[in-house]
């Protein structure tokens, strides 16, 4: 009965050593007697009792590791407070395994150096104009360095960028003066074209008053004693500088009325349309 329970004792613990069911999206790195011997996927596999061993576990998963806050110095000597997040994944289980003792703590650490050297580049406004940039410069530097430990860096993001109270009143007060100098120059426009218009309107009164007044010289011109003849004479000067200037053109075929009576008939005619308004 002993020995049954020896026995079975021995296989629990041979089962239990040999046989692995690996999660998916996990990676688990074997060594065998120490040294490294393979990476198991995901499913049933089986190892040897007392021989192999799972040393490392890695999650294959897309993971986000929240960056400690901290101070950035700009290109124009003005502090900010910055922190962010960044995404990445396992894609190399021994690389991570073997390749630094810690991964993640150096991840953290090169984004913060590489955050510290990008934001050093930049002004005070770019920093906030320009975070896209930020954020991919800080991948591309730490991408480089993470191939070494078996992990890709797929984004990080500025979650806050803070600059000191003084400068942010500052910033507060330059937007407030910008807001007011748009209204006022936009009141001012309006009023330009107000003033315009009322410009405009006042200069046709003027102009139609000044004609009036002068069909109104005029027609008291006509009332007037010899005020017609003075007419016919002007109406008959008027068509004779319009043939004159006719016959000038030189590309210009002059047709004269065979009857010239006609300039008198025209004339005729104007002065009963004179004579019509005097009734």
């Amino acid at each position: 009965m002993e020995i049954a329970l020896v026995l079975f004792v021995i296989a629990v613990v041979f089962i239990t050593q040999s046989v692995k069911v690996v999660p998916q999206q996990h990676a688990w790195v074997v060594e065998r007697l120490g040294k490294y011997n393979g990476t198991l996927t995901p499913g049933l596999s089986f190892l040897m009792p007392f021989v192999d061993k799972v040393a490392y576990k890695h999650v294959l998963k897309e993971i986000p590791l929240d960056i400690a806050s901290q101070v950035c110095i700009t290109r124009d000597n003005t502090q900010l407070q910055v922190d962010g997040i960044l995404y990445f994944q396992v894609t190399d289980a021994m690389r991570a395994s073997y390749g630094s003792s810690n991964y993640i703590t150096a991840i953290s650490q090169l984004a913060q150096t590489s955050l510290r050297s990008v934001i050093g580049k930049l002004e005070l406004d770019k920093t906030f104009e320009e975070r896209d940039i930020i954020n991919a410069q800080v991948v591309q530097a730490i991408d480089e360095a993470a191939l070494n430990w078996g992990v890709k860096v797929l984004r990080y993001e500025i979650k806050d960028l803070t600059p000191p109270k003084e400068i942010l009143h500052a910033m507060q007060q330059q937007i407030t003066a910008e807001r007011e100098a748009f209204i006022a120059r936009s009141e001012g426009e309006k009023q330009a074209v107000i003033n315009k218009a009322q410009g405009d309107a006042q200069s046709i009164l003027a102009v139609a008053e000044a004609t009036a007044q002068a069909i109104e010289r005029i027609a008291a011109a006509i009332r007037q004693p010899g005020g017609a003849d003075a007419v016919q004479l002007k109406v008959a000067e008027k068509a004779v500088d319009a043939y004159s200037k006719v016959a000038a053109a030189a590309t210009t075929t002059l047709i004269v009325p065979s009857n010239m009576t006609e300039v008198s008939a025209l004339i005729t005619s104007a002065m009963k349309m004179v004579q019509s308004q005097r009734a």
